[in-house]
């Protein structure tokens, strides 16, 4: 699979898993620098959000309108994923504001090798978005093909709709 940053096309490490089978096994690291085991997310319905660069215009975007979109989803997980160390993620909160948004840091790359969004020659993750649902079964994917464009935010959040 491939995805272009500016229109310049970057391979992904391999295909995105199916819809319908069990999310892969990946770790995460919170803001506190604790690890987050796929396992632990269970029980729950899980959107993440997938960014590049936490740091960047379009990320922000995305993150601000999920972290707003989760106000009226409190059973819902929402999570952002992005390779930037904890510090920055945590750099980005403050000077955002937000203090509740869950932004995971995938600094190993092991959420970006699991799900085949990682793209080697950048070290960052595709922009995309997954719905996990509570059994850890992946009920929706969306790959953006041109990493600066924002995503099908009413599609994803459609989707998730129909898990509730």
């Amino acid at each position: 699979m491939q995805v272009t940053i500016e229109g310049k096309p970057y391979q992904l490490v391999g295909d995105l898993p199916k819809v319908g089978v069990d999310i892969p096994h990946f770790k995460l690291f919170d803001k506190t620098n604790q690890r987050v085991k796929t396992r632990e997310l269970f029980g729950k319905v899980t959107l993440f959000s997938v960014v590049p660069d936490i740091n960047t215009d379009v990320c922000s975007i995305q993150t601000r309108k999920f972290n707003r979109a989760m106000e009226d989803y409190p059973q819902v997980n929402f999570i952002t994923v992005s390779t930037n160390t904890v510090a920055e993620q945590r750099g980005w909160c403050a000077a955002q504001g937000l203090d509740n948004i869950r932004l995971l840091s995938d600094a190993e790359q092991s959420f970006g090798y699991a799900l085949k969004v990682l793209i080697p020659d950048t070290g960052n993750l595709a922009r995309s978005i997954f719905i996990m649902d509570a059994d850890g079964k992946i009920r929706y994917e969306q790959l953006v093909p041109e990493e600066t464009d924002e995503p099908d935010y009413l599609a994803a959040l459609n989707a998730l709709k129909k898990l509730l």
